[in-house]
């Protein structure tokens, strides 16, 4: 009996499904998968020369002591120890989580009430009532910084000319007990139109025909921002949270300004990157801190993103 001939069909070997699903040659595949890194590559270069080599060198330094006598030496965790053991650096990151806790608050407390009544359709020239809002934040911090320390200046400046004027008798806005809020107020003024921006970016995303069904319902202006328009907002709240937390943390440029106003007032360990600036260029303490720097890096994206987790989770079991 003779053998079954076997169909020439089924003699060829099996083609990857892969290659099947791409038509395109072996070459051709390659190059149009590495047309991705080309436009990756860019950015990368940027973002690992910028952003991961002086954090990486950064690191370097902390683990090391410059020292009068053997030069450096490594000293491994002592100056993250010693960071830790400061009472300097925890009194100005207190002070930083105080100053959070009121200024973030009320400055998109101001940023959620301009959002909502740019999108009302009530204000008349609504495009000049943003850009008013949103120039303060086309102005350099220093120069905000310079110039609302003109204004609080009690000799010849805003509150010293009120005074003298009207006979008032305000408070000096650079003395001890009214220093950070001053300085609050100067960011305030700097992020409330940022923040307001994000926030009217969201509403803009809202689809008119809810606005329509909700006024068919019979439901008032409050019952539409309570249930349309802050839902709608919510995402774009905790990213300005979290924008609002870490330039907390970096503050640096208005408290550095008013110092030379206030010398009594701000110290040199003001604020922990005031710390850190100053141990680097006028202690010449580099590796302390580098060290200093890396713990406040640490506790800025600890408490990013714990607020980032908590508005994302809320967001979820919604």
């Amino acid at each position: 009996m003779s053998a079954v001939s076997t169909p020439a069909a089924s003699r060829r070997p099996r083609r990857d499904p892969a290659e099947a699903a791409d038509p395109l040659p072996g070459t051709r595949r390659q190059r149009r998968r590495l047309t991705g890194l080309w436009f990756v590559a860019p950015f990368a270069a940027v973002f690992l020369l910028v952003i991961i080599a002086p954090i990486g060198y950064a690191i370097y330094l902390s683990l090391f002591r410059d020292r009068l006598v053997g030069g450096t030496i490594f000293v491994g965790l002592d100056n993250y120890l010693k960071a830790l053991d400061d009472p300097a650096f925890w009194d100005s990151v207190l002070r930083v989580a105080g100053y959070m806790a009121v200024q973030v608050p009320v400055m998109l407390a101001l940023s959620l009430l301009a959002a909502l009544a740019l999108d009302s359709a009530r204000l008349y020239f609504t495009p000049l009532y943003r850009i008013a809002l949103f120039l303060p934040y086309a102005i350099p911090a220093v120069v905000a910084a310079l110039m609302w320390g003109f204004m609080y200046g009690t000799d010849s400046g805003l509150i010293g000319n009120l005074n003298s004027s009207l006979g008032l008798d305000l408070p000096d806005p650079l003395s001890g007990n009214y220093v950070l809020a001053a300085i609050g107020n100067v960011a305030t003024w700097e992020f409330v139109g940022f923040n307001m921006l994000i926030l009217y970016s969201a509403l803009q995303l809202v689809p008119r025909e809810r606005y329509e069904a909700a006024t068919i319902d019979g439901a008032g202006w409050v019952r539409v921002i309570r249930h349309i328009k802050l839902p709608a907002m919510r995402p774009s709240l905790v990213l300005a949270t979290v924008f609002s937390v870490i330039g907390s943390f970096q503050l640096f440029n208005e408290p550095s300004v008013l110092k030379t106003l206030s010398p009594n007032t701000i110290s040199t360990s003001y604020t922990p990157n005031l710390y850190a600036y100053n141990l680097s260029f006028a202690g010449q303490q580099f590796n302390y801190a580098a060290a200093i720097s890396i713990l406040i890096g640490v506790i800025t994206m600890t408490v990013a993103f714990v607020i980032q987790f908590l508005g994302t989770r809320r967001e979820a079991t919604r």
